[in-house]
């Protein structure tokens, strides 16, 4: 079967790949394989398919970890001719913690006498009660540490309704894991804390409320999209869902129908990175920070979704293919889920002399994933409207990361939410990576502030508003914070484009509930998280710059990815752009987040600036008889 150039890599071309590199690359029997994933073509590759159907080779990005020599490799396979076209250590860099790690960790911790001794000592006999979890260690210059394959374990006892993993944490326990080697290194333990009293049940012991009606979403016509493989057609949006093991749910190839002509906005859209530092700095809680995107891998744990629970409506799911450290395929059915939905109003218009109106109700087009990484599980919407417009929205829920802490005592960084355990303050920050082509490759970045004009003979009324439009020529300028005093936003135009009022055609970014890092400049986790400072970054498109923490964030020293790369200060006047958009919100967990939060929304949007002549919703047919 032939299959479209950014369609995910199925089951049988990633076991392909893994016995390609396994025979080919000289690697050990006992090396296991971090990501097995397709290598996506370039702008140019892609030009050629579509202009003139050149066909770029079918090809698997591969990464393993070795752990006889601590080493980290990658290379690309030929799917097409079976030949493993480059491979090469990445020296000084330590692969993703995949999920077997997690397994194999929690069980090696749990042999340890060492372990087992400072269990005891909190009254815990019983070790199948027990989660010890193997988090990444990051990277905090300490000697001893230097070099190795790490993981830094927390620990807790599974509530008694069984329903909890992290319902009673045992608090100031980390036994620190050396992967490499499969053993403990050492037990970091800070001091006896009582483990908290039972009260984590998520299922209610009262029962579960009566008092709610069947709630149905009807199509009896069926949905407005057209699929047909990845590719997705929906009210004049044209746009492919792709995956990768890393970002997980990607989407190629967004445009726009108009009339004839089919224009395109975006090459690429993706969560390119996330963290979650947290703000305790006692015991082994400094170390608590998560890159979910670079350290685990995004698309390694979604869910297969459940039509009625995660789902509502008329629903197209899409499959996709993660795989085992092995190599073996692993299919995560139902991992994309895509359905229309009511939005309400989108314009209406009374003529308040006839008392004639016309409404036009909201339609928009929701693909979405969700990923369960440990204790958080976050769901990664997309959204398309009728009008153009594009967003993209964080839903974040799960279990707050809990630690024990001594009835009636208040933390000093963060919060209690139930006896006898506290909550850390922390940042969710996430990364977003769009790949610009608003009618053409060639693009451009211009800055948007309101500004109140100086009250004087031009403004004797002190209401004037200047529009102050700044061009960000160079990579450089184009690192920048939102300032919610000057209604900042950014805009991306079309350097060839014009519309119908002699304007150049572009796309705005609206920036959405944000904040501000908390964490110092200089702290270790910030000089690898130094994309969280700046809200707004544009850049030169590389196909080697996704991540805008680099690479391999797992133990790094940091200096690595979006600060550095801007430190070239290439030309963004006329060229090929990327988009990079810092979403932080900031949590302080409260009792009603306990034991399972409620969704925390956080949401930016694309909206057409001058892409169209007028409106491009007047034809939708209204929502309500005309009287």
């Amino acid at each position: 079967m032939t299959h479209h150039p950014l369609t995910p890599l199925m089951a049988e071309e990633i076991a392909a790949a893994a016995a390609c590199v396994r025979e080919q690359s000289g690697l050990e029997a006992n090396a296991f394989f971090e990501t097995i994933t397709l290598d996506e073509p370039d702008h140019a590759q892609m030009a050629a398919f579509r202009n003139d159907q050149v066909r770029p080779t079918r090809r698997a990005f591969v990464c393993c970890y070795e752990r006889s020599s601590n080493r980290t490799l990658r290379g690309v396979v030929d799917l097409d001719a079976g030949q493993l076209l480059s491979w090469e250590h990445v020296p000084g860099v330590q692969a993703r913690i995949v999920s077997e790690e997690f397994e194999t960790g929690n069980a090696i911790a749990k042999a340890d006498p060492r372990v087992i001794e400072a269990l005891a000592k909190r009254g815990i006999t019983d070790l199948s009660t027990v989660l010890i979890e193997t988090w990444a260690p990051g990277n905090f210059g300490h000697p001893d540490e230097e070099g190795k394959r790490l993981a830094y374990c927390h620990c807790w006892v599974i509530n008694v309704a069984g329903d909890n993993r992290y319902g009673r944490p045992i608090a100031n326990l980390h036994p620190v894991m050396d992967l490499q080697n499969q053993e403990v290194l050492r037990v970091d333990d800070f001091g006896v804390v009582p483990l908290p009293p039972d009260s984590a049940a998520i299922r209610p012991a009262d029962g579960l409320r009566r008092d709610i009606k069947p709630l149905n979403i009807d199509q009896p016509e069926g949905p407005s999209f057209e699929v047909d493989g990845y590719h997705v057609r929906w009210q004049r949006w044209n746009v492919r869902i792709g995956y990768n093991l890393r970002e997980g749910l990607v989407l190629h190839d967004i445009g726009y129908e108009d009339g004839d002509e089919l224009r395109p906005i975006m090459h690429r859209a993706s969560m390119a990175e996330m963290v979650v530092p947290y703000g305790d700095p006692g015991g082994g809680n400094y170390r608590r920070n998560a890159f979910d995107t670079g350290e685990y891998g995004l698309g390694a744990a979604l869910d297969s979704l459940k039509l009625g629970c995660d789902c509502l409506g008329h629903i197209r799911y899409f499959d996709v293919c993660a795989h085992d450290w092995d190599g073996s395929p692993l299919p995560i059915r139902n991992a994309v889920c895509m359905h229309e939905e009511d939005y309400g109003l989108l314009w209406k218009h009374t003529d308040t002399y006839t008392g004639q109106f016309r409404a036009v109700r909201s339609r928009r087009l929701v693909i979405s994933s969700i990923a369960t990484i440990g204790n958080y599980v976050y769901g990664f919407f997309w959204y398309f409207y009728q009008d153009g417009t594009m967003g993209t929205e964080i839903k974040a829920t799960g279990i707050p990361f809990p630690t024990a802490i001594a009835v009636g005592e208040d933390p000093k960084y963060g919060a209690v939410i139930a006896p006898g355990i506290a909550s850390h303050v922390h940042q969710h920050s996430f990364s977003f990576r769009f790949e610009m082509c608003v009618d053409g490759a060639e693009n451009s970045v211009v800055e948007q502030d309101f500004e109140p004009a100086p009250m004087g003979p031009d403004n004797p009324y002190g209401n004037a508003v200047a529009i102050i439009e700044r061009p960000l020529v160079r990579e450089t300028e184009a690192a920048r914070e939102m300032d919610l005093a000057k209604s900042r936003s950014w805009k991306i135009v079309s350097s060839s484009r014009r519309n119908a009022l002699g304007k150049p055609t572009a796309y705005r970014l609206l920036p959405g509930h944000n904040t501000l890092p908390t964490l110092h400049p200089d702290s270790p986790v910030a000089k690898r998280a130094g994309f969280m400072f700046k809200h707004f970054w544009a850049t030169q498109y590389d196909p080697e710059q996704l991540y805008p923490a680099g690479w391999y964030p797992n133990q790094h020293p940091g200096g690595d990815g979006l600060p550095t790369w801007v430190q070239a200060d290439r030309a963004l006047d006329g060229e090929e752009v990327v988009v990079w958009y810092t979403l932080n919100f900031h949590h302080l967990p409260r009792p009603e987040d306990w034991p399972v939060q409620p969704i925390v929304y956080a949401s930016m949007h694309w909206m057409p600036e001058g892409f169209f002549d007028q409106n491009p919703a007047l034809d939708l047919p209204p929502g309500a008889i005309t009287q």
